[in-house]
């Protein structure tokens, strides 16, 4: 049997790995290549963890992830997550956290409850003014994202997998079956298609996917730390989210020597990945500063050492899309990873081959019949 993967980010990486190891050809395609800059997936780092408040889904596939992240990282000896832990700061008695310690719970995951005074003593490099609960999740740690892309990709090729660089089309379809367009126009036949193609999902199935995957402009921030100060770096301070912040800010600890990264979970303006600049606005920065003057009063003046914008490809429940095209059978949908993605991609990709090599439908609860029962209600951010 032989698949079609097109796109090489965190989820068509991953399902391409783990459909070769089921025996499957496979053939993996994108536009520009593994942990382009372009890509959802691409970029620096991206965090993993497990505090989702009540949704038990994510809670599983994070956990789930971070036990094949660790697992890889044996079998590949490279190194792919870097554990920090990770800290969400809130107000007093927030559901969120209450919700986030009943689930953690429930599934065996670590964690700590610790008042701001505790945190401040823990963790001095942050002010805990006006803050109220806070979780801490011991095993929660950064992803080396782009780079972690490649690695994927090469040992996928490395078991036999084929690798091409070339842009997807729509795909015609008749008679209930695709197939695959390429914008050289030349086609590529297979018996499964699995279209992982991030904000690019609703420009190639306007009818089916169309609005229901929106990207949107994500700008991100990494500030040069005090010089000698090792206080910043990833194996002292952990990763962390705010709740409190309006603009919902989370960040990374400095790894590799890259600084200090900062950014807002909520959604940005619309953004076309084709065609838009990368320059991040200055009013980002200016809004940045002033949090850091508050939450990380020794970065008030730091400098500014890169930036970059990135996009999320947003579902109105923030939830992954994972289904079967309803007039082709042999066409699976992924994405809608919403800014959270990433992290689940080994345990996304297990999955999906798992159901395509035991003609499995896929679970209704990923499924895109849950916009029709539940409406398109915009959510606007996972923390």
């Amino acid at each position: 049997m032989h698949a079609v993967v097109i796109g090489a980010g965190a989820f068509g990486g991953w399902t391409a790995l783990f459909l070769r190891r089921l025996g499957w050809r496979v053939t993996l395609i994108d536009a520009w290549g593994a942990g382009n800059s372009r890509a959802s997936s691409g970029g620096e780092t991206r965090i993993i963890r497990s505090i989702y408040g009540d949704d038990r889904t994510s809670v599983r596939l994070a956990a789930r992830s971070l036990a094949l992240w660790k697992e890889h990282e044996q079998r590949w000896r490279k190194t792919l997550y870097v554990r920090t832990g990770m800290l969400f700061l809130a107000e007093k008695d927030d559901s969120f956290l209450v919700e986030s310690q009943a689930a953690l719970a429930d599934e065996n995951i670590n964690f700590e409850n610790l008042s701001a005074a505790e945190a401040s003593r823990r963790f001095p490099q942050a002010s805990f003014e006006n803050i109220g609960s806070v979780l801490f999740e011991p095993e929660a740690g950064a992803l080396s994202a782009r780079e972690n892309c490649r690695t994927v990709v090469e040992h996928f090729v490395g078991q036999g997998g084929e690798v091409i660089t070339a842009a997807a089309s729509r795909p015609s379809v008749k008679n209930g079956r695709a197939i695959l367009q390429l914008t050289s126009g030349d086609s590529l036949q297979a018996d499964m298609y699995v279209f992982a193609c991030g904000p690019w999902m609703g420009q190639l199935f306007p009818d089916v996917i169309g609005p229901l995957i929106q990207p949107t402009r994500q700008e991100v921030l990494f500030f040069g730390t005090p010089p000698g100060d090792v206080s910043f770096n990833a194996d002292v301070m952990p990763c962390w989210a705010d709740r409190t912040s309006k603009l919902k800010f989370y960040g990374i600890p400095s790894i590799q020597n890259r600084g200090f990264k900062l950014a807002s979970d909520l959604r940005g303006p619309a953004f076309d990945p084709n065609a838009e600049d990368r320059a991040v606005q200055p009013s980002t920065i200016a809004a940045v500063r002033e949090y850091l003057r508050h939450r990380f009063p020794k970065l008030a003046d730091a400098p500014l050492v890169e930036s970059r914008v990135c996009q999320y490809e947003n579902s109105p429940d923030l939830g992954l899309i994972i289904d079967r095209h309803p007039e082709a059978a042999n066409v699976w949908l992924i994405g809608g990873g919403s800014g959270h993605g990433y992290k689940h991609g080994p345990a996304v990709g297990e999955y999906i081959a798992g159901r395509i090599a035991s003609e499995t439908a896929p679970s209704s609860q990923f499924g895109l019949n849950r916009f029709t029962n539940q409406g398109t209600a915009w959510k606007s951010s996972t923390i």
